[in-house]
């Protein structure tokens, strides 16, 4: 045992630095992008890799997974070999991948759509498409929003030819499956799970929809058959309509968001003002117009990015990112420096469960101080609401996830068609007539998150679990200490203690699966 104690040792104690640095760069190149930012992100990218490429060491933590390590040692090497098996490939193939990775996201980072001539950014396309009655108005703004697949469609279909190559060379069919089997989520069990989110989504999803478009006719002055994705409220429809009967938007326009997101974590024990001094949160040009947290070194540097505004979405984000750090920050210190880390998946789902309280009545009447008459007369809409929006995202994954799937299946095939195929199927929206165009390039994911996208969906399943568990025994989550208590303690302090599916089991009592969210959607 001894002997396990100092390989792992040994090897974090040279891979903390590299990874804090690697950190602190891409943090650097994501609020401030310059040639001398991305730069650093590359040189750093690659020193972390080029450490997990390491031959000598990988083959030592493999063959002390065959030996007798106890839980705690096993659970570490574990965790190490899923981390050095994609780096071992050849050092030029590594180096070419960081590059194109890092100048895909300095384009999207940088870039800003153009409507008649002038840049616009995230923030005013989803104005237009939120409150617009100008189907011309609606139109271009969509149009803006897709500019950037062109400018990035030929180098995310060559970074998917090298993650290919490099995945082969490991003997793995393509990096679809590698990047699966390296995060503790086999294939067949993840469309397993999706098909189950299918089945479940597709007859409500459908009836809402048709009432959907009916309401969207109307309001355009169009038939069903005429509406278009520019009808609809976000440029790739993974978030529901907004809904005129509930006015979130105008309850939150003059809210202090971040004063807000602190009352919120406050109130039942979890205090995320360590992450929120160190944020970034007000947009600007030259710097990433999308949002997420950052844990820099796994012992209290937090950081969440935002571009915030006040209103639904941003006031849904920030609650969601700053989930992200409340899980950061409650991870128990004393474990080892690699277990102080978390599943995808089981992080996106706390943060999706907080994301979720712009919706509910007592967050909206208890936090956001909205008047109670207000809130009482719309909770049957903001239920409506929130169903609606899981529905939505639901489907939203299923043609991410599989489009992703098809991607790295052939690189070169017609995805440009392929994209909106999925889109119909599963969304139900026509495609624009006569276009051609890498619409699906303009999602960043693709490209500097990969295979990433199904941790989203996971992440429903894991809140809406954790939802029915706090309501259970709790009350609820909002104003609800012994809520914060129990993330905190059956969720937050194990890090990565024990594989996502035990954490989810022990928090909640049942193993993770379709039914909360069924029961939500109301097919359970």
């Amino acid at each position: 045992m001894a002997g396990h104690d100092a390989l792992v040792d040994g090897v974090t104690a040279r891979l903390r630095p590299l990874e804090i640095e690697a950190n602190q760069a891409w943090w650097l190149s994501s609020t401030d992008v310059t040639e001398v930012h991305e730069q650093r992100r590359v040189h750093a990218d690659l020193a972390l890799r080029d450490a997990l490429a390491d031959a000598a060491a990988f083959r030592d933590v493999r063959n002390a997974l065959t030996g007798t390590p106890n839980e705690r040692e096993e659970r570490q090497l574990r965790l190490l070999h899923d981390r050095f098996l994609p780096q071992q490939i050849p050092a030029d193939l590594r180096a070419e991948i960081v590059r194109l990775e890092a100048k895909i996201d300095s384009t999207f980072n940088a870039f800003r759509g153009r409507i008649d001539g002038d840049d616009v950014d995230d923030n005013a396309i989803l104005t237009i498409l939120r409150t617009s009655r100008s189907t011309g108005e609606r139109c271009s703004a969509w149009e803006a929003a897709k500019q950037v697949g062109a400018e990035v469609a030929g180098h995310v279909r060559e970074l998917a030819r090298l993650r290919n190559h490099a995945a082969r060379s490991l003997g793995f069919r393509d990096y679809f499956a590698l990047a699966l089997a390296t995060a503790e989520l086999g294939e067949d069990r993840l469309f397993a799970t999706l098909d189950a989110v299918d089945r479940a989504t597709r007859a409500p999803f459908a009836q809402w929809k048709a009432d959907l478009d009916h309401t969207l006719a109307v309001r355009f002055g169009c038939t069903v058959d005429e509406l278009r994705p520019w009808h609809y409220d976000d440029p790739f429809f993974q978030s529901a309509p907004g809904d005129d009967a509930v006015r979130l938007d105008e309850w939150l326009g003059d809210s202090d968001l971040e004063a807000l997101t602190v009352r919120t974590y406050d109130a039942i024990g979890l205090d995320v003002r360590p992450a929120l001094e160190r944020s970034d949160l007000q947009p600007r040009a030259g710097k990433s117009q999308h949002a997420f947290c950052i844990d820099v070194d796994r012992e209290g540097d937090v950081r969440v990015l935002c571009n915030i505004v006040p209103n639904e979405r941003w006031a849904e984000t920030m609650l969601h990112e700053f989930g992200h750090a409340a899980y950061d920050l409650g991870t128990d210190p004393e474990l080892p420096w690699l277990l102080r880390d978390m599943h995808a998946l089981v992080t996106e789902g706390v943060a999706m469960l907080f994301g979720r309280l712009v919706h509910m009545p007592r967050w909206l009447t208890e936090v956001a101080g909205i008047e109670r008459a207000d809130v009482e007369h719309a909770a049957s809409r903001l239920r409506a609401t929130r169903r609606a929006s899981l529905l939505v995202f639901a489907r939203w994954v299923l043609v991410m996830t599989n489009f992703e799937r098809a991607l790295y299946a052939d690189p070169d095939s017609d995805h440009d068609t392929l994209w909106w195929d999925l889109v119909e199927r599963y969304q139900l929206l026509h495609r624009p007539d006569d276009r051609h165009a890498p619409d699906w390039a303009a999602k960043i994911h693709l490209a500097v998150a990969p295979v990433y996208y199904q941790n989203y969906l996971y992440g429903e399943l894991v809140a809406s679990q954790l939802q029915a568990t706090l309501e259970r025994e709790c009350r609820g989550l909002v104003d609800e200490p012994a809520a914060g208590k129990l993330l905190a303690r059956r969720v937050f302090a194990i890090g990565h203690s024990v594989r996502w599916d035990r954490i989810i089991e022990q928090a909640t009592g049942e193993p993770l699966g379709v039914g909360a969210l069924a029961t939500e959607v109301g097919t359970g």
